[in-house]
């Protein structure tokens, strides 16, 4: 019979813990204050974020805080009042992914499901760099890792893979491994080891609409950003192989050390998917590693109808994908699959008060060696409860649901004589503008930018902006990017409806101010 340690000290008016025995009556009040502060704050907020602007929000927070008490010496009240007098604050002045017209970014509705579950990873807060601190969920994480991997279509008895905070760490770890695989052995020593060969050129090659992360991981491994080449895209923003095919001769003819190719499986802007198949043959051909970043399009493979864009993913000597975009998971839940597991030895890790020699020589597993990360929550738990509730053909049916969104956002754009599409969708996204009635391209991208404030500033809808890559005005673009499965196609006019308003009065305000500045005086 286990024994249970006794204190001393009274406990007094401790604060409540949420673990143990008696945690979960503690929470139950707490949690109660938290849906009554999401309740009320969404009823205030009234629309898909806080109208006004960055000065009124933060009046309204000093407010809340002044009132909650702050970071005061003493406690302002009981806390159930305090967390929902905050909370409410919080959902007040946040942007609801859940609302029809918040549709800007990769920025998902997580499902009631994953966020009950991350609660209660919260409450017993494992930490993944030991096996004594995550028991549990040291082995939902492994299996988890064993079953994505088999999605991806890699063998999940060779392959490796952690969870990472998002696709930003995963193409680190991608490019890092890339580094050392690649700078290791032209230079014939251990780069995680010796440092970076002086005598090197080392390039990376990546569209020019590839997440600007591959850029950061550049900087960050010391290859410095200049190494990365950008490789030209076709109007629908996927990288052009042709190109790639040209520019890794010319490296050649010039001495340089390739360290890796970066393929986009679902560009931030259109969605857009490089092609897989081409892209792996040219990296086997000159013997470069392939990382393909499926932080957005990675999600396609939940659905048997997208799943074959992303065919070739399985070639790739790495991968990065996201859940907290097409997985419906609240951040963060990130993923990086390596396709061999040996290539993971640089990240190899002996700390020995978490993983002594002989603790796994006795069977005990760690996950150490696999992250950047020490301490790291188990995020693999929403993953695997969602999957477990839903099954990867409920969770394909509501990216097919998405993704038919997004198809018909595109319909009523082309629909319209005052919008313009910018090309089909691929995924769940749908890039367009607004199409002034006069004008130069300058005073258009002027226009689109304001609109898009306009809504901003009055509540009314969050939309996306971007920039075609290239040169000169006419590039700015709008978007929207579709995750919300309860959206509906009649929601979907509506946004695009108060996009046409929001154009028109921004064109009514420019003609009256150039009207005003006519005027003689």
């Amino acid at each position: 019979m286990k024994q249970h340690i006794t204190h001393d000290t009274p406990r007094g008016t401790a604060p409540a813990l949420s673990g143990g025995v008696k945690g979960p009556h503690a929470l139950r009040p707490l949690l109660d204050a938290v849906l009554e502060g999401l309740s009320e704050g969404a009823v205030r907020r009234d629309g898909p974020l806080p109208a006004g602007g960055p000065a009124d929000l933060a009046a309204l927070t000093a407010t809340a805080l002044a009132e909650a008490g702050g970071a005061r010496e003493e406690p302002a009240g009981p806390g159930a009042a305090v967390l929902r007098s905050l909370t409410t604050l919080l959902a007040q002045g946040s942007a609801d992914p859940a609302d029809p017209g918040c549709a800007a970014h990769l920025h998902c509705p997580p499902l009631a499901v994953a966020v009950a579950a991350d609660l209660a990873v919260s409450a017993l807060n494992p930490s993944q760099d030991s096996w004594d601190q995550a028991p549990a969920a040291t082995e939902l994480e492994t299996a988890l890792v064993r079953d994505l991997a088999t999605m991806a279509g890699y063998d999940p008895a060779l392959s490796a893979g952690v969870l990472t905070s998002g696709g930003t760490e995963s193409n680190l770890m991608g490019l890092m491994l890339a580094r050392d695989h690649a700078l290791g052995r032209a230079g014939g020593r251990p780069t995680e080891l010796a440092g970076l060969p002086r005598d090197l050129t080392p390039r990376i090659f990546t569209s020019a609409a590839a997440h600007f992360s591959v850029q950061r991981a550049a900087a960050v491994l010391g290859l410095g950003e200049q190494a990365v080449t950008g490789v030209p895209v076709d109007h629908d923003l996927r990288m052009d192989a042709g190109a790639l095919e040209e520019q890794l001769k010319r490296s050649a003819a010039q001495g340089e050390t390739p360290v890796a190719i970066v393929a986009t499986a679902g560009t931030t802007d259109t969605g857009g998917i490089d092609p897989l198949p081409r892209i792996a043959d040219l990296a086997a051909q000159y013997g470069i590693w392939l990382h393909v970043d499926a932080a957005y399009g990675g999600g396609a493979l939940l659905s048997d109808r997208l799943a074959p864009l992303l065919a070739g993913i399985e070639r790739a000597d790495s991968l990065s994908l996201d859940w907290h975009k097409l997985g419906w998971q609240p951040a963060p839940a990130g993923v990086f699959l390596a396709r061999r597991a040996e290539t993971y030895a640089p990240l190899a890790r002996r700390a020995v008060y978490l993983n002594p020699a002989d603790d796994e020589e006795a069977g005990y597993p760690s996950l150490l060696g696999l992250s950047l990360r020490t301490t790291r929550r188990p995020d693999a738990f929403k993953i695997t409860a969602t999957l477990a509730a839903l099954g990867r053909s409920g969770l394909g049916r509501l990216v097919d649901t998405c993704h038919d969104l997004a198809h018909h956002a595109a319909a009523t754009v082309t629909a319209h004589p005052r919008l313009e599409l910018h090309t089909t969708p691929v995924l769940t996204t749908t890039v367009f503008r607004y199409r002034p009635a006069s004008g130069t391209p300058a005073e258009a991208d002027h226009l689109n930018a304001a609109l898009r404030r306009r809504l901003l500033r009055e509540g009314r809808a969050v939309i996306g902006r971007t920039e075609l890559p290239g040169q000169g005005p006419g590039r700015v673009r709008l978007k929207l990017t579709l995750l919300n499965p309860h959206t509906t196609p009649a929601e979907v006019e509506s946004l695009l409806h108060t996009v046409v308003a929001a154009g028109r009065a921004e064109e009514e305000l420019t003609s009256r101010d150039q009207r005003s500045t006519r005027r003689p005086r």
